[in-house]
């Protein structure tokens, strides 16, 4: 069992970054798409298509995440919910510093905004996957009581 858990947790982590990829997609096209439609300076715009953005995405994880990456102790249950949205509020707070954070820096250089938007969404979709991996992998979909049941698999 516990060569088992060692190789399911780079596999996990490896179907949690293709599914990342994707949503990384819709995170960073959502932004592009709301940025193109209502371009915007305002910090609090900003924040708000970052969020929408981000928010879009982490639907899409929950749903890919609980059905294939964390299968085996995913159980839809309520308290799995309640701490999906915690960590997703939490990455979306990482998001969101490190979104406007960055780009507030790139703001000081002459970086075309498209740039400027995309390098520090880029650099806020990178930290905020790697915050939301380890929640969601110790925290999320832990399987509590797994220690004290004997598993035949």
């Amino acid at each position: 069992m516990a060569q088992q858990k060692r190789k399911r947790g780079p596999l996990q982590f490896l179907q949690f970054g293709v599914i990342g990829f994707a949503n990384a997609g819709i995170d960073i096209g959502t932004l592009n798409l709301l940025l193109l439609l209502f371009h915007t300076d305002n910090r609090m715009l900003l924040l708000l298509y970052n969020s929408i953005a981000y928010t879009l995405a982490v639907v899409n994880s929950y749903f890919w995440n609980a059905n294939i990456t964390f299968k085996r102790s995913a159980k839809g249950s309520n308290r799995q919910r309640f701490l999906f949205i915690a960590q997703g509020l939490i990455s979306l707070g990482v998001s969101n510093l490190v979104f406007l954070g960055v780009n507030d820096l790139l703001e000081l250089t002459a970086f075309p905004n498209w740039l400027r938007y995309n390098t520090a969404k880029g650099l806020a979709m990178l930290l905020s996957f790697l915050a939301s991996f380890f929640m969601v992998k110790y925290f999320v979909f832990r399987d509590f009581g797994k220690k004290h049941i004997k598993n035949n698999d």
